[in-house]
């Protein structure tokens, strides 16, 4: 069988756009080329992979079969230029890293900032989604890591997944008023009652405080929906309103002051997920050094609400 990289490379160009056209003008080849690309890729496995019509193209079965298996054969070699390449000393190597938006505005700025400081030659990519989004980015062979809030077990055997922190979500509100509790916790049955800031359903958080109060029976007052990380603490200071929020986001806010749930509490572990099959470069295991010390300084900072998982 010949089948090539740019073959495969075409393929998956034409998979995620549904035309060959704009798969070509992306390419910068001539869609004549990039046609017979395809066609000799479907002589070589004897399927068809796509299902050709006038409004586009559309995966086959085989085709589909074939999608996944195309990306990590691409991402490998990918993988393999860049080792290859650092060894030889003609580049310092690239790392993408995914990462929740909690995590972007507290764990991950200190984790760039360290890390760009010891090897500022190394190329830096940041992809901010969810953990689900991450995953699937980090099996598509878009991602070297991502750290995660959520993991899906029955993904084990496809990724390596270390828990880094658990930490504890709290109730923060605005240092400029007064305390929403004079006790050392609040109990969710109170937190409902407060005008209350709440994420967008993108996030992580949400499902999780949106379970909580739906198991409690209790129905939050919420003054404002749907907004992200940063705009929600940002007006918590403002008195807008209150917000259930991850321990770490506290850390260089003086702004806002938190208090603890009382029991039953919520909270996450954050971990850092990277492909099984994938042995890291250089770079990548550099960062993983960079993203463990960054979060065992973070666990010594927060106290009592967050602290290092157990592996």
């Amino acid at each position: 069988m010949g089948v090539n990289l740019e073959q495969l490379r075409s393929f998956v160009e034409v998979a995620q756009r549904g035309n060959f056209t704009r798969a070509a003008e992306h390419l910068h080849l001539a869609q004549p080329s990039l046609s017979r690309q395809i066609a000799t890729l479907e002589q070589d496995l004897g399927a068809e992979l796509f299902a050709r019509a006038r409004g586009g193209s559309t995966l086959t079965v085989a085709g589909e079969s074939l999608l996944p298996l195309a990306r990590r054969m691409l991402a490998d070699a990918d993988s393999v230029r860049r080792e290859l390449a650092e060894l030889a000393g003609l580049e310092r190597g690239r790392v993408r890293l995914g990462a929740t938006p909690t995590l972007c505005i507290s764990l991950v700025a200190e984790v760039l900032s360290a890390f760009h400081a010891a090897h500022r030659a190394i190329e830096l990519h940041l992809s901010e989604h969810g953990s689900r989004r991450l995953l699937d980015e980090l099996a598509a062979g878009e991602l070297d890591l991502a750290l995660i809030t959520t993991s899906d077990a029955a993904s084990a055997d496809r990724f390596t997944v270390s828990p880094l922190l658990s930490e504890e979500l709290v109730v923060v509100s605005s240092a400029a008023s007064p305390p929403v509790t004079s006790r050392g916790s609040i109990r969710l049955s109170d937190v409902a009652a407060l005008p209350q800031i709440v994420f967008s359903s993108s996030y992580d958080l949400r499902a999780t405080t949106d379970g909580a109060f739906a198991a409690a029976g209790l129905t939050p007052e919420v003054v404002l929906e749907g907004a992200e990380m940063d705009a929600v603490l940002r007006f918590v200071e403002r008195g807008l309103g209150v917000a259930i929020v991850p321990a770490m986001v506290l850390i260089d806010r003086p702004g806002l002051r938190s208090v603890r749930l009382a029991a039953p509490s919520l909270s996450r572990t954050i971990s850092l997920a990277r492909p099984a099959d994938v042995t890291p470069t250089a770079a990548v295991a550099v960062m993983q050094r960079t993203i463990a010390a960054t979060a065992t300084a973070f666990a010594a900072r927060a106290g009592a609400t967050m602290r290092l998982a157990a592996a």
